[in-house]
């Protein structure tokens, strides 16, 4: 049984109510009291619990089921969203064909080190200069093609014992991974997106010109607290494909 609610929701925040309730809920998530998967209480319980209306848990639910913490099933209940491999691609992968249709990546590891943070990115991961970062550097192929050269960083204190098969091909997406083995639900990103040239080694790699134009994207993902869990950096050969965001 899932832990109860840790604080009240307070009436005379100048937040509404239903994003009281709502954070509350993300807390606990977040924290494990519900796991991925796992059913929360029903909507009356819930307002009984954190002693709101049934509608305002209600409101809360739908917005954390359109941001895709939720599953609601008619008849059936509302469940902590698992990622799936394919729902992690839709979610956050953004690289598609010329033709806008999206492409689903194969990865293959190249290589998993331990390195000590930089301190730019140990002030983009909220932690210590210095701190020990998982470092894990892949190849992304699209339609069978070298496209993309990854690396990915995360702290170990997060995932002391995060693991990669180095040499082989990715059967689950890291956000899969980060959620499966550890608990930790990424919620949104933050990218940033600049022009480079292709580095030697990355050049070998996606089967370029050393110098051949790429397109870096920079991210960081954060879980459902808000916390840090990774920085991402991938830098792209667009001959067969290109960057797509929608804004709302």
């Amino acid at each position: 049984m899932a832990d109860k609610a840790s604080s009240p929701v307070g009436r005379t925040e100048y937040q509404p109510l239903y994003a009281q309730v709502k954070s509350l809920l993300l807390k606990r998530i977040g924290s494990g009291g519900w796991k991925p998967g796992e059913m929360l209480p029903n909507e009356n319980e819930l307002a009984a619990e954190y002693n709101v209306s049934q509608g305002t848990v209600r409101k809360a639910l739908m917005a954390l089921e359109a941001g895709k913490m939720l599953i609601r099933r008619q008849g059936v209940g509302t469940f902590v969203a698992r990622h799936s491999r394919d729902q992690a691609l839709f979610q956050f992968f953004r690289i598609v064909g010329l033709d806008d249709k999206r492409l689903t990546p194969a990865s293959k590891v190249l290589t998993q080190r331990t390195a000590r943070a930089k301190s730019d990115q140990a002030a983009r991961l909220g932690i210590e200069p210095g701190a020990s970062l998982h470092t894990i550097a892949r190849i992304r192929f699209l339609n069978g093609i070298p496209a993309i050269f990854e690396r990915i960083l995360v702290p170990t204190t997060l995932m002391p014992d995060l693991a990669v098969a180095v040499g082989s091909e990715m059967e689950d997406e890291m956000y899969v991974i980060y959620q499966e083995r550890f608990g930790i639900s990424i919620a949104r990103v933050s990218e940033r997106l600049a022009a480079v040239a292709a580095t030697s080694e990355e050049a070998r790699h996606l089967k370029l010109d050393v110098g051949a134009p790429l397109l870096e994207i920079s991210r960081v993902a954060f879980d459902v607290n808000g916390r840090a869990a990774e920085i991402r950096v991938s830098r792209c050969d667009t001959t067969r494909s290109r960057y797509a965001a929608d804004i709302e």
